[in-house]
């Protein structure tokens, strides 16, 4: 758990570290099966001007709550799961499979007179042709109350608890008293169409995507470029209308934004995929975040982790889960993701002739801190490409003294590599990185707060290439220096 509180960065033990810890978290909300039928399209039917599906394999996985669900258990923690489900095949399939995963479904609820909402995908070669899906009304007032009578038992002892409310009418009021009343101490999450209900539980976390937010808002994003701008500006309004401590809005391709009621912020950015069946990535996305929060990792790591799961499974066809050998396996590709300068040549150009700008920044970036983070995090928004140059360990030593660095490049360039905010990482052994940016000719340098244009003789060469150069905030009271003193005047550090 101590561990998991001091990390600054991902890297392959993270994951691990996490199910170890093996936190405890109730699911509370409205549970789906997914079905996913696929098959071949060879011709037309004859009634309408329809294609004709000849199903070929049916899967079905846990969807809504149990997805989420799903992800928990994944990633190593101890889940309960209260819902409701028909006394219906689709039920019985439904909690089969989550028994299967290792997820407590005592507070399952099979209910006569209502049927397991179902979700079905009708996919034709490589083409989602329909969706079909089966689901009641409003579950009965007995349901909903048999429901209220299981959430004193499911959260007792949980670390965490998260609400995954999408609007079926099961999680009426007195579900939400019957939380209000026994959620104790616990890390509370809402993940709901509507999370206004759900500001009498003050949560901690509320996760709108960008179409919820607006709702919030009575705005529109359509058109609207910088949605996390807008969000960030109304953040007010937000806070007001769901009473959470930290409100994260995720914004699909354009990753998340956290804002923060003491100030903090910070922002992810999701890896481009093509897989156009996923589902799901948002309840991997809460799933990963709110198990994260639950062992006791900072928020920013929390959600950088949080991302890195979602952009594994938005890469796959279907409901999916995110588990701790997926997020160890992302995170260890992404160790090696050091470009040499003709391979981030090419890939910079191809972003290029896209019209995007490219931004360039520097350093040693040795014992990750929150002021890297968020220096990382303002340099991304400066452009539209990150591309991060990490001094070489011959480099760092020649700048800081011969016991740094502390990490070496491939622990540094791994570690930076895994912010969602970063593109590309690159490695120099010169002095300055004046050589790199003659080749690169970056649109924006950017620089911490502690140097100015006047001091970098990068600048003028920068400018040469008609290029600008930025000054971002410093961070003093969070330099790499002051964590490396702290850390040998520990009285471990001693004996």
């Amino acid at each position: 758990m101590s561990e998991l509180s001091e990390a600054r960065g991902l890297a392959e033990w993270v994951p691990v570290a996490l199910a170890e810890s093996a936190p405890l978290v109730t699911v509370v909300g409205d549970v789906i099966l997914d079905g996913w039928w696929s098959g071949s399209i060879e011709r037309f039917c004859r009634e309408a001007p329809a294609p004709v599906v000849d199903v070929q394999r049916r899967e079905y996985a846990p969807g809504g709550a149990a997805n989420t669900a799903m992800n928990l258990a994944a990633l190593g923690a101890r889940v309960r799961l209260v819902g409701l489900v028909g006394n219906d095949d689709a039920g019985g399939r439904l909690r089969s499979l989550l028994d299967d995963a290792g997820v407590d479904t005592s507070a399952l609820l099979a209910t006569d007179g209502i049927r397991t909402t179902t979700k079905y995908r009708i996919i034709g070669g490589d083409q989602v042709m329909l969706r079909l899906d089966d689901r009641d009304g409003t579950p009965t007032a007995a349901a909903i109350a048999a429901l209220a009578a299981a959430v004193p038992d499911a959260l007792a002892g949980s670390a965490a608890v998260v609400v995954c409310d999408y609007g079926s009418g099961a999680l009426e009021t007195s579900v939400r008293k019957a939380l209000a009343t026994h959620i104790g101490e616990a890390l509370t999450v809402v993940d709901a169409h509507d999370p206004r209900p759900w500001a009498e539980l003050a949560p901690d976390i509320v996760t709108p995507n960008a179409q919820e937010a607006a709702r919030l808002l009575n705005a529109s994003f359509s058109g609207v470029r910088d949605r996390s701008g807008v969000v960030t500006e109304r953040c007010g309004e937000l806070f007001d209308a769901t009473g959470a401590g930290a409100v994260v809005v995720t914004l699909d391709r354009d990753g998340t934004v956290l804002l923060s009621a003491d100030g903090q912020g910070h922002r992810t950015w999701a890896r481009p995929a093509s897989e156009k069946q996923a589902s799901g990535a948002g309840d991997t996305f809460v799933a990963c975040l709110t198990a994260a929060r639950a062992a006791g990792m900072p928020m920013t790591t929390s959600l950088d982790l949080a991302q890195a799961a979602a952009d594994v499974v938005v890469g796959r066809p279907g409901t999916s889960v995110c588990s701790t050998a997926d997020l160890t396996e992302y995170l260890g590709g992404l160790s090696a993701a050091a470009l040499s300068l003709d391979e981030l040549l090419r890939r910079v150009a191809e972003h290029r002739d896209q019209g995007r700008r490219i931004v360039l920044t520097n350093g040693c970036f040795d014992v990750l801190h929150r002021g890297h983070t968020r220096y990382l995090t303002q340099a991304k928004q400066l452009g539209d490409v990150l591309v991060v140059a990490l001094n070489g360990d011959e480099s760092v030593r020649r700048l800081k003294g011969a016991d740094r660095p502390i990490n070496g490049i491939a622990d540094r360039a791994g570690v930076i590599a895994s912010l969602s905010c970063v593109d590309f990482v690159t490695v120099f052994d010169t002095d300055t990185p004046v050589p790199l940016i003659e080749a690169l000719r970056p649109d924006i340098y950017a620089k911490g707060g502690d140097y100015s244009s006047q001091m970098l003789e990068e600048a003028p060469v920068v400018e040469r290439f008609g290029g600008v150069v930025r000054i971002l905030d410093y961070v003093p009271e969070h330099s790499t220096t002051a964590v490396v003193e702290k850390i040998r005047t520990l009285p471990s550090a001693a004996s």
